[in-house]
């Protein structure tokens, strides 16, 4: 009797123990559901390898191809100015000028006192300013007192070999002679004296007349004025500042090329521009190369030429640039919205075994929605889209 209640107790005891497992499987696979069911949800997108133009992007300020300041080669009360600031004149336009009446009497003075240059030689109107001595009148003159002089010293000495005449009146004769020689060869060097004069006389006619000419700004180039440094009615010295004119086309961009990335840049590549506050994008070309690195930032300096016909872009403006250097080069691309930033760091979380995971990366140019990832992720690999405030380590649910 007390083996069959030993045997009781003992299958009693087993059955208690099969229900009790039994109830912790319902219990463990309940859990396991409701965890599953707790677990976020997430989309995912594969890091993306294409083949995107490689660049160089670096940024810069836009400059004026040439920028000159213009002023008056001589002094005077400016009387007019016809541009101002933001003006655009063509090559050859009057911008500026001097009361006129001034340098208008020096033109006549000038010109009367070559007129009286041209009489003394004996010059008609029209004709050329270049005499022969022998033509001019004095040279003339003196010409024919020498040659009467000459025959009367030849009879005087004929008379006096014959002796019917005295030895005086050969001295008088003789005399008379050398004196008219003097006469001719003074009137020669007076001629060539006169055409000094005449070039002299020239030369200040033509400087009065460039003064004239000289009063009078006129613009160097097609451009625009950048600033207006004084106003009708001033007395202006030679060489004050009038105006300040700039050529805005092309405009000269200024770049500083990382040292690793200078051996990729050479002359002729494209250069693709963008400004704040303009959706479009400039094309230019790299015109120039430092032949050295700045040893202060590391950097080489470059120049490109970024037409501007339009005017729409200014110097002095910030720019951002690419330097295509290749038209194809792989990359990997991303969301845009799978980036996390955080504290100057950026990263993506990627699904492995259902477990979000940080990566830290280095993106680079950003394509419509697109993100280049330039380090710290591979092609294929799934990224969290929109990760929100996911973080490391936690469960995911990935659907489509």
């Amino acid at each position: 009797m007390r083996a069959l209640g030993y045997k009781a107790s003992f299958f009693a005891g087993l059955a208690g123990a099969l229900l009790a497992l039994v109830g912790c499987g319902r219990e463990s696979k309940a859990d396991q559901d409701k965890a599953a069911a707790a677990r976020r949800s997430v989309r995912v997108a594969p890091a993306a390898r294409v083949s995107l133009p490689d660049v160089v992007a670096v940024s810069g300020t836009l400059g004026a191809e040439e920028q000159v300041v213009l002023g008056m080669k001589v002094g005077g009360r400016l009387s007019e100015i016809h541009v101002d600031l933001g003006s655009r004149p063509r090559e050859g336009q009057a911008l500026a000028r001097l009361a006129p009446a001034e340098f208008e009497l020096r033109v006549r003075q000038a010109e009367a006192a070559l007129a009286q240059a041209r009489a003394r030689l004996g010059l008609a109107p029209g004709a050329g300013d270049v005499v022969v001595p022998e033509e001019a009148a004095v040279v003339r003159q003196a010409q024919a007192g020498l040659t009467e002089a000459r025959a009367r010293r030849d009879r005087a000495r004929a008379l006096f070999e014959e002796g019917v005449l005295p030895r005086a009146d050969l001295d008088t004769a003789e005399a008379s002679y050398q004196s008219a020689e003097s006469q001719y060869q003074t009137a020669q060097e007076e001629v060539l004296n006169r055409q000094g004069v005449l070039a002299q006389r020239q030369s200040e006619l033509d400087l009065a007349r460039q003064q004239l000419a000289d009063s009078v700004i006129v613009a160097p180039f097609d451009g625009a004025v950048r600033e207006r440094h004084a106003t009708p009615g001033e007395f202006v010295t030679a060489g004050q500042p009038v105006l300040t004119l700039v050529r805005i086309h092309p405009l000269r961009l200024r770049l500083a090329v990382p040292e690793r990335s200078a051996a990729r840049v050479r002359l002729g590549q494209e250069v693709r521009v963008h400004v704040d506050g303009d959706p479009r994008t400039y094309t230019g070309r790299v015109a120039r190369l430092s032949p050295a690195i700045e040893e202060s930032n590391r950097t080489l300096m470059v120049e490109a030429e970024v037409p501007n016909r339009d005017g729409a872009l200014r110097p002095g403006a910030f720019a951002a640039a690419e330097i295509l250097t290749s038209a194809d080069q792989p990359a990997v691309l991303v969301p845009s919205s799978a980036i996390i930033r955080f504290a100057g760091i950026e990263k993506v979380l990627v699904v492995e075994n259902d477990k979000t995971v940080e990566k830290r990366v280095r993106t680079g140019r950003h394509l419509e929605g697109r993100v280049e990832i330039a380090e710290g992720l591979s092609a294929g690999e799934n990224v969290v889209v929109e990760p929100g405030n996911l973080v490391g380590g936690q469960e995911v649910r990935v659907t489509q």
